[in-house]
């Protein structure tokens, strides 16, 4: 069965070489934007690629603002701070997450809690949230509090894994009822939509990551995306070293970061974004091609989007009936040229989060053990 598959991709991308796990997709027009930005002289902070690709990113998502930095992780330590969350706070996330999310809550002397995900679309469950947050929390004068820990919890983090959005409706509701501030970690799912609501775009502040494996890329960047005009200002300023704009003197007003992306970067950015709905054009169409195969073998589960939902497959997944089976599947692909790998650790069993609080991650466990990801690069297939 796994030749079967084996031979699917190599046809599907037409070599019998290395294939990548997801490679980027880059076209003549990326590089005259970025030989365009290098003859500017403007390579740093300063240019009008960073300011134009706010703009466009900001208006194909349909928010009110976008602010680029330098990764998707730095994007998400600063929107959590602008989401109020403090030295000793706590913030529930989701276990089966990339470690920078944890990671960002941990930049701010923060405790990440992870309450357990949902099967099909593999984010976080509301139901687990609310059962968490009914079992465990407690509303006081100065905020929600753990009662198990006595710390405030300052924020939740949905992180829509591969692509797939969670269940954001609920998500908010539950963090409207519990008056918990929501950052949406979408660092994997430009392009992704509930009904027509673009995901990064639910909570007061939502992260993207435009990192080299990503969906577009500019080698690094990220960004945080607001509808909150004040929120917005403050990102840029706090990302900008807190400096308070004067034509000469350098004068700082609070503890910044120096977390702007380049111009160099922007450039590249503004090219791949316009070129976006090409390339979800054609990973769309390697989904179906995946969706059919393992529908007609029978031997895996496809990950598709969730029922309402657009994804943009940013990384396509299948769920294999045990580990043994998922470790079988990795070790004759790899061993064929082809980049499989399986779903991340899960945060609570990395050393650095193995104290932090959990509900029983029932489905994260199951899902760990289960979780193959495929090529995933947008190459038209004719």
């Amino acid at each position: 069965m796994y030749s079967d598959l084996i031979n699917f991709i190599q046809d599907w991308y037409q070599t019998k070489e290395v294939i990548p796990l997801h490679e980027p997709r880059f076209t003549e027009v990326d590089r005259r934007h970025v030989l365009d930005a290098i003859d500017s002289t403007f390579v740093s902070s300063v240019g009008e690629y960073v300011d134009r690709f706010e703009k466009e990113l900001a208006s194909y998502l349909g928010a009110g603002h976008a602010v680029a930095t330098v990764n998707g992780t730095a994007a998400l330590q600063v929107a959590l701070r602008l989401a109020g969350v403090e030295k000793g706070d706590e913030v529930i996330t989701q276990p089966l997450t990339f470690v920078a999310t944890a990671n960002a809550i941990a930049h701010n002397n923060a405790s990440p809690v992870f309450v357990d995900v949902n099967r099909e679309n593999l984010g976080l469950c509301p139901d687990a949230l609310e059962k968490f947050l009914d079992q465990t929390a407690r509303k006081k004068a100065r905020g929600t509090i753990n009662k198990t820990s006595g710390r405030k919890i300052a924020a939740i983090v949905p992180m829509h894994t591969f692509g797939h959005p969670c269940r954001m409706k609920q998500i908010m509701e539950l963090a409207d009822h519990w008056k918990i501030a929501v950052v949406e970690d979408a660092a994997e799912s430009l392009g992704s939509r509930i009904s027509t609501q673009h995901c990064a775009t639910f909570g007061a502040l939502g992260v993207l990551s435009f990192n080299g494996n990503k969906t577009i890329t500019c080698g690094g960047g990220g960004a945080i995306i607001t509808n909150n005009k004040s929120l917005a200002q403050r990102a840029k300023h706090l990302t900008t070293t807190a400096k308070v704009a004067h034509k000469w003197e350098f004068s700082h007003d609070e503890i910044g970061y120096n977390f702007r992306m380049p111009n160099l970067n922007a450039a590249l950015a503004c090219a791949q974004l316009g070129q976006l709905d090409s390339i979800l054009k054609d990973k769309r169409k390697l989904a179906r091609a995946y969706e059919t195969f393992f529908k007609e073998s029978g031997w895996a589960k496809f990950v598709a989007e969730p029922q309402g939902c657009t994804g943009n497959y940013w990384l396509n997944a299948v769920i294999t009936s045990d580990q043994n089976q998922r470790d079988d599947l990795l070790t004759k692909t790899n061993a064929s040229g082809i980049a499989t790998r399986p779903a991340w650790k899960l945060m609570p069993d990395l050393p650095m989060y193995g104290e932090c609080q959990t509900d029983d991650l029932k489905n994260a466990r199951w899902l760990a053990k289960r979780i193959v990801n495929l090529p995933s690069s947008a190459r038209s297939n004719g």
